[in-house]
């Protein structure tokens, strides 16, 4: 999905394609790149709970409504420290500071762009700070980092290829390496998600949002890719999203400006579009992101995957049996604001099935909405607490439910461009060709 951010006065579109996994088993490291590590999720001396949930209700229990509607959303702040002081931060949440906005919303999350990045020291601060401010819950701190043309963190990473070089390998250790190595450049900074890898199957040439941003387009192909990658990026200790369900990669409108109609026969989207988000989902992915696409084969009612029940809860949840997190598309994006209200929008994704609210494009209104909705009985509390619970779970699963991760200017410097990471971004030029 790519996502346009307007900062003071200017208009600063952080070229965002923010797209939101089976099969493939663990493969081994090809000759020549390092095998990967056991997951590097969490010190021995702070596992994860020892009583499945049991840590998640615990937390769970102590948050008001208000704090639980807060941990559903993931804006977009402005600064390149906590404290940074922003009109853009004041235009849109009333309060001056990135630190203040997660205050005042009990955010569950903040999404990082280039506006947000200068060097790494800089950035290991910002995502310190951030945490800081959310001291009952740590924050979700999440990018675009799919490498090639969505990397948000270019000025700092190493530069691994994209999606398509890599798919052009045919080496799913390849692509485990790649996001091993990608997982833990982010990790160092203090970034815990990624929105990656894109697990669309790109057949569509005239595709403008997608693109060399798949693997390919074979579906075989992605679906082993994707498995790949995800496992990578949990070998690095980082949670990892399949992008965008239920399978952008036949559309010629992008659904930044519009709302894409896709015409695959239901057994077409089995086996063109469903797999590689089987396959991610085999492999333990940690979300799956929604796509601003109509299917009307799967669903009829001519709303956006996004906000369509049969599709984000029907299909995924009770046909593939996905109970992690679904994440929406960035909700500023025309596709997914075709039909409703900003507050609409946001209920409607949520009584949809989804659990991760991203960039809505006017915070407040959508906020209010959730809270109004839970409030008046729109959305059960049941539903409220099983996205959080999902939220928390997610944390859980990666190491940082119990204590928020603190990054280290010096383990930044350390892995970030490291000569091992640089030889394997060339040796997957030289497979891939």
């Amino acid at each position: 999905m790519a996502r346009g951010i307007r900062t003071a006065g200017l208009l600063a579109v952080a070229t965002a394609l923010v797209a939101c996994g089976g099969g493939a088993g663990g493969a081994a490291a090809p000759s020549g790149v390092a095998a990967p590590p056991p997951p590097a999720s969490t010190p021995a001396s702070k596992p994860p709970s020892a009583v499945p949930g049991g840590g998640v209700r615990q937390v769970l229990a102590k948050l008001t409504v208000k704090e639980k509607v807060g941990q559903l959303f993931m804006p977009v702040v402005y600064g390149t420290t906590a404290a940074t002081v922003s009109g853009e931060n004041q235009a849109r949440f009333g309060v001056n500071t990135p630190a203040k906005v997660v205050e005042k919303y009990h955010l569950g999350g903040v999404i990082l762009f280039p506006q947000n990045i200068k060097t790494a020291a800089q950035v290991v601060g910002l995502t310190n700070g951030l945490q800081k401010a959310s001291p009952k819950v740590p924050l979700i701190i999440a990018t675009d980092q799919e490498n090639g043309l969505v990397s948000r963190m270019s000025a700092l990473v190493t530069p691994l290829p994209g999606a398509s070089v890599v798919g052009a390998t045919r080496d799913p250790a390849l692509a485990r390496a790649a996001a091993r190595a990608t997982g833990a450049e982010l990790k160092a900074l203090g970034v815990n998600l990624d929105f990656a890898p894109v697990a669309d199957v790109n057949i569509n040439p005239r595709n403008p949002v997608i693109g060399k941003r798949a693997f390919g387009d074979d579906p075989a192909k992605v679906s082993k890719m994707v498995a790949a990658s995800v496992k990578g990026f949990h070998d690095a200790g980082v949670a990892s999203t399949a992008k965008h369900f239920p399978g952008h990669g036949d559309t010629s409108v992008d659904s930044h400006t519009g709302l894409p109609v896709i015409k695959h026969t239901r057994q077409q989207w089995n086996t063109l579009d469903a797999p590689p988000f089987k396959a991610a989902i085999g492999a333990g992915v940690d979300a799956v992101m929604s796509a601003h696409i109509v299917m009307p084969k799967l669903d009829s009612s001519g709303d956006p995957a996004t906000l369509s029940r049969t599709v984000l809860t029907g299909l995924l949840r009770e046909r593939l049996g996905f109970d992690g997190v679904i994440s929406t598309d960035a909700l500023n994006m025309g596709g997914a604001r075709t039909k409703y209200s900003d507050g609409e929008v946001a209920v409607r994704a949520v009584l949809a099935g989804a659990d991760l609210l991203l960039m809505p494009q006017d915070f407040p209104k959508a906020y209010d909405a959730v809270l109004a909705a839970v409030k008046s009985g729109r959305i059960s509390e049941a539903r409220l607490d099983q996205s959080v619970t999902r939220l928390l779970k997610l944390r859980d699963r990666r190491g940082f439910l119990r204590e928020a991760p603190v990054a280290s200017a010096a383990e930044a410097a350390r892995v970030l461009r490291s000569a091992e990471h640089r030889r394997l971004a060339a040796r997957i030029l030289r497979e891939s060709r």
